[in-house]
C-alpha cells in the first residue's frame, strides 16, 4: 500500500487579520452615525474656533495661551468621538450582531483589536484634520495681530497635533477596548463616559486646595488637556507626560475589555 502525500497547509495570521481589518472598516463606514459625528467632530472645532477668533480678541492679552483657545472646541468634539468610539462595539451587543461577528471571528480579542485599531487610525485622522482646520481659522479670522501665531512657533505645531492625538486617545477611551467591551450597553458607557471626563472636576473643586493640587493634574481631562497647551500652571504635568496619563486610562479599561471579553457570553 502507497502513502498517499497531501500538501501541509500552514496558517499565516498576518493575511486574515488584514481581512479583519478590512470588514471592520466597511462596518464603520456602513452607518450614518460615523459620519454624522466625525462631521459634528470637525464643526465642533472649527466652528467654535470662528466664533471665538470672532468675538473674544477684545477680551484676550498677550498672556492668554491663544492656541489652546483656538482648539477649545475639542471640549465639544470628545464628546462626538467618544460616542462614536462607543458605539463601534456596544451597538453590535444591542442590536445582537456580535453573534454573528463573533461566529465569523472566534478569536474574540483579533476582533477587538481589530476594532480599535480601525477606530483609531480614523479618529486620529479626523482629530487631526479638525484641529489643523481650527487653528488655521482662528488665525484667519482674529482682528488682533497681536494674538496672532505662526504653526512654526515653538510649541505650536506639538499643540495643534496633540489635539488630533487627545481625541483619539478620548474615543479609545470610550470604545469597548475600553469602556464598551466592559459595559456592553451605549447608553450605559456613554454616561459613564460623561462622567469620567465631566465629574471628576466637579468633585474636586468641594476638595481642600492641598488636595486638588495633589489630584487634580491627574484627572483624565485635566491631564490629556496639556498636550494641546503651550502654558501650563505651576504644580500641571507637561504635555506629554499629562498625555501619557490619559494613555494610561485608556490602556486600563482597554486592558480590562481584553480580559472580560473571553469570559462572558455574547
Amino acid at each position: 500500500m502507497k502513502a498517499i502525500a497531501t500538501p501541509q497547509t500552514s496558517y499565516h495570521p498576518l493575511p486574515g487579520f488584514v481581512d479583519i481589518l478590512r470588514s471592520e472598516f466597511r462596518k464603520l463606514l456602513s452607518v450614518r452615525s460615523t459620519y454624522w459625528t466625525l462631521f459634528a467632530a470637525v464643526l465642533f472645532n472649527v466652528g467654535l474656533a470662528a466664533l471665538v477668533a470672532i468675538v473674544l480678541p477684545s477680551h484676550l492679552t498677550a498672556t492668554f495661551d491663544t492656541t489652546r483657545v483656538s482648539l477649545g472646541g475639542l471640549h465639544l468634539s470628545q464628546l462626538a468621538i467618544g460616542v462614536l468610539g462607543v458605539l463601534v462595539i456596544t451597538s453590535e451587543y444591542d442590536t445582537g450582531l456580535i453573534r454573528a461577528t463573533l461566529s465569523a471571528v472566534p478569536r474574540r480579542r483579533l476582533m477587538l483589536a481589530a476594532k480599535a485599531i480601525v477606530f483609531a487610525v480614523t479618529a486620529l485622522i479626523v482629530g487631526i484634520f479638525a484641529s489643523f482646520a481650527a487653528y488655521f481659522v482662528f488665525q484667519a479670522f482674529l482682528s488682533d495681530d497681536s494674538l496672532r501665531s505662526s504653526i512654526g512657533d515653538p510649541g505650536v505645531l506639538r499643540a495643534v497635533t496633540g489635539g488630533g492625538l487627545y481625541l483619539a486617545v478620548v474615543g479609545l477611551f470610550g470604545l469597548g477596548l475600553g469602556l464598551g467591551a466592559i459595559i456592553r450597553g451605549g447608553a450605559g458607557t456613554i454616561a459613564v463616559l460623561f462622567s469620567v471626563l465631566f465629574v471628576p472636576p466637579l468633585i474636586l473643586e468641594l476638595l481642600p486646595r492641598s488636595w486638588r493640587n495633589t489630584i487634580g493634574p491627574y484627572i483624565p481631562f485635566e491631564a490629556g488637556s496639556q498636550i494641546y497647551s503651550l502654558r501650563h500652571d505651576a504644580g500641571s504635568l507637561g504635555p506629554w507626560s499629562g498625555f501619557g496619563v490619559l494613555c494610561l486610562y485608556a490602556v486600563v479599561t482597554l486592558g480590562a475589555g481584553f480580559v472580560l471579553i473571553n469570559r462572558r457570553d455574547a
